[in-house]
C-alpha cells in the first residue's frame, strides 16, 4: 500500500468516527472511485438523532440533493459496515 493510500485511509477512518471533524455536519459525503465510476454517498451522525447503530452506514446520496425528512432519507439505499475500517475496506472514503 503506498503512502497516498495510507493517509486516505486514515484521514477517512478519522472522519468517520469523529463527527466533530465532519464541515457538513451532521453530514459527511463520501466517495467511492472505481473502474472510471463514481458513487456518491453520504453519511449522517445519528447519535444527533438519538439514534445508534448507523455510524459507519453510507447512504446513496448526493449532499446538495437530500430528501426533505428523516423518513425519505432513511428510505435512501444504503449499505452498513461493522467499522468505518470496513467502509474503507470497500472503497468509500472522505470526498
Amino acid at each position: 500500500m503506498t503512502s497516498s493510500a495510507v493517509s486516505v485511509r486514515d484521514r477517512t477512518v478519522l472522519f468517520v468516527s469523529t463527527p466533530a471533524l465532519w464541515p457538513s455536519w451532521p453530514f459527511l459525503p463520501v466517495v467511492r472511485r472505481c473502474n472510471g465510476q463514481e458513487e456518491l454517498g453520504v453519511m449522517f451522525d445519528f447519535r444527533f438523532a438519538g439514534v445508534t447503530g448507523y455510524s459507519a452506514t453510507v447512504f446513496a446520496a448526493n449532499l446538495f440533493e437530500l430528501p426533505a425528512g428523516m423518513n425519505e432519507f432513511m428510505a435512501l439505499p444504503r449499505q452498513t459496515f461493522d467499522s468505518a475500517e470496513e467502509l474503507v475496506q470497500a472503497g468509500w472514503c472522505v470526498d
